[in-house]
């Protein structure tokens, strides 16, 4: 019970800050900083996905959104 308490809460925080970035990178109207946004927050999710905190299609459907935001500015 202890050891599942704290990754709860490690797995929360890693949530928090994937949704933070995503959040970033969709309220960015600027073409080249949404870009920028892009990278890190494409590599955080990944990181999520091969860590087994978010299922690889959640990861997948994420990077697409993300992506077509970027390309439609």
């Amino acid at each position: 019970m202890r050891q599942n308490a704290r990754r709860r809460v490690r797995n929360r925080n890693r949530k928090e800050k994937m949704r933070s970035l995503i959040k970033k990178v969709l309220a960015t109207t600027d073409k080249e900083k949404a870009e920028q946004e892009l990278k890190p927050a494409v590599s955080y999710i990944d990181k999520m996905s091969s860590k087994g905190i978010i299922h690889k299609n959640n990861a997948a459907r994420k990077k697409s959104k993300l992506t077509n935001h970027v390309n439609n500015l």
